[in-house]
């Protein structure tokens, strides 16, 4: 049995302080990871179906194989994973502004930890994805203007709820455009949301990309005593 409660990590931060927590759960008797930022809870290891289905919704668009794909934020590492436990992947691309978050990770303090940092497939990049999502440079700093099958995001609550306002300018169609100069043509982004679907930002999606869908991520919720549902939006630029 675990400990009832354990803060594994807590540091500053030039975006607030963020703090790694380890509880043990009595109602489902498991332990449970958990990230806030300040007193704002980010993310929890009791709620990652839909950080899953990120990668699996998003990868599902991709026809043939030797991908080379974008994780934009690590968090506690369930869409990176998800994302190497397709064999069609060749790179995984991580990057995370939080040089402190990277650290869990490479110190082996979340359950995932040693899988991503042992596939030599997955590389952490530090560093600020939205100013790299607006950048020519764009996400490899070894190979800059590299181009990418796939860019999967999960960093903020959602498009309309951003953990910074600088973050904004992301989702119009034109910080979209943006972004989709580093995709590779019929190449794929998804995004996660802690809200329900909205309509304006799929319409932004559909100025850009050839296809937009929001799709709801339903996952049980265990205090609630029934389902609570994520969304998961999915774009393809037009195939070659």
């Amino acid at each position: 049995m675990g400990v009832r409660f354990e803060e594994i990590d807590w540091q500053e931060t030039p975006i607030g302080v963020i703090s790694l927590r380890r509880r043990r759960d009595p109602l489902l008797d498991v332990d449970v990871y958990e990230v806030k930022l300040d007193d704002e809870y980010l993310m929890s290891s009791l709620f990652s179906v839909a950080e899953e289905e990120l990668a699996q919704l998003g990868l599902a668009e991709l026809s043939g194989g030797d991908f080379d794909v974008v994780v934009g934020g690590l968090g506690l590492g369930c869409t990176a994973r998800a994302v190497l436990d397709d064999p069609r992947v060749r790179s995984s691309t991580v990057v995370e502004r939080l040089g402190e978050v990277i650290g869990w990770h490479q110190r082996g303090l979340l359950p995932l930890a040693e899988s991503l940092t042992a596939d030599p497939r997955n590389r952490f990049v530090e560093g600020d994805f939205f100013a790299m999502a607006a950048a020519d440079s764009g996400f490899d700093p070894e190979e800059p203007g590299r181009r990418f099958h796939a860019i999967l995001v999960d960093i903020d609550h959602s498009p309309r709820h951003t953990l910074d306002s600088g973050h904004a300018d992301f989702y119009t169609p034109a910080g979209l455009r943006r972004l989709a100069g580093h995709l590779h043509p019929g190449g794929v982004f998804a995004l996660w949301s802690d809200d329900s679907p909205d309509e304006d930002f799929t319409a932004a999606l559909a100025e850009v990309f050839e296809t937009a869908e929001a799709h709801v991520v339903p996952f049980d919720n265990p205090y609630g005593g029934g389902t609570s549902a994520n969304t998961v939006y999915v774009a393809r630029l037009t195939a070659p």
